[in-house]
């Protein structure tokens, strides 16, 4: 089971051998990438490094901790200010010449320490933040655990990844931290952007806010409780009628199609969708879109038939 652990870490002075960590090329994306492009690669990123899809691969775990880290700071306007801040005077100091364990990360941050790190709380997906991520952003995560954030929430926010099946389904994540583990519910029928409250168990005995991100939402395109998929079938059953198999949520189950369906043409299956929050036993709809497959080889005899059959007028 994926942890989000609660860890506290006293930092000392900043190492003027750190390591400088390039969080665009983590993430694959040019430096004036949009917010959306950001997003899309982090997404295609973290569905292929999950732990849960590959369990026991500790070079997998690390690098899923690294796209993580990189998208926290990316996707937050302040810190990816900060972070382009230190990014330009690394790049200068390289341009002239420097070596990267040259590079003097404590004048850097006297002259820019209004955000300088110390000794900081952290909620994290599997594992921690590395020394780069805590020595630039520490007293940014701290001032936020106190409630002191630029939009003034009382609480602290921490990205949690669930699977589609698992929005469906609802799941389980635990917690740990302070010598104590708690198991959080989130529900069935959650998307993307979700918060699930979870009272006193933030830095500093404040409340935490785990933000929902599904890794695979686009299995089905999704609008509210109700779901959009689409279904290939051939065109001989589109003219002839028959059945055909469609991918739901909850399985798969057969589709009906009467003689004479047109490509394009949508079923609706009541009750196939998503879960309503509030009530899990309420669903939304299940739309299918029937997408033609038209075979690319026939057999003499096929052609034969088909071209005996356009020879004839309806």
């Amino acid at each position: 089971m994926p942890f989000v652990r609660l860890t506290k870490t006293l930092r000392g002075d900043n190492n003027s051998l750190m390591d400088y960590k390039d969080y665009y090329k983590i993430l694959g994306v040019e430096r004036k990438a949009s917010a959306d492009e950001i997003r899309t690669a982090y997404r295609k990123l973290a569905m292929k490094y999950h732990p849960d899809k590959n369990p026991g691969d500790k070079k997998a775990e690390d690098k899923f901790k690294e796209i993580n880290e990189a998208y926290q700071v990316l996707s937050d306007e302040q810190k990816r200010a900060r972070y382009d801040q230190l990014g330009s005077a690394y790049t200068d100091f390289r341009s002239s010449g420097g070596r990267p364990g040259d590079f003097r990360w404590d004048d850097w941050f006297q002259q820019n320490s209004q955000q300088r790190g110390g000794n900081t709380d952290d909620v994290f997906g599997g594992g921690g933040f590395s020394d780069f991520f805590r020595t630039i952003f520490g007293e940014a995560i701290r001032n936020s655990a106190r409630g002191q954030s630029a939009q003034g929430q009382q609480g602290f926010q921490q990205e949690v990844q669930i699977s589609f099946q698992e929005a469906y389904e609802g799941t389980v994540r635990q917690l740990q931290g302070s010598g104590k583990k708690l198991q959080v519910r989130i529900p069935a029928g959650v998307k993307t952007g979700s918060k699930v409250r979870v009272a006193g168990a933030g830095p500093e005995g404040i409340d935490l806010y785990l933000v929902v991100n599904i890794t695979d939402e686009d299995k089905f395109e999704r609008d509210g409780q109700d779901l959009t998929t689409t279904s290939a079938l051939s065109v001989f059953t589109l003219i002839l009628g028959g059945e055909t198999e469609v991918e739901t949520p909850a399985g798969k189950v057969k589709l009906s199609i009467p003689a004479g369906t047109q490509p394009e043409q949508v079923f609706r299956l009541g009750g196939r969708g998503m879960p309503n929050l509030k009530d899990p036993k309420t669903k939304g709809d299940l739309y299918v879109k029937l997408k033609v497959q038209v075979p690319k080889y026939l057999s003499s005899k096929q052609r034969e038939l088909l071209e005996e059959a356009s020879r004839i007028k309806f």
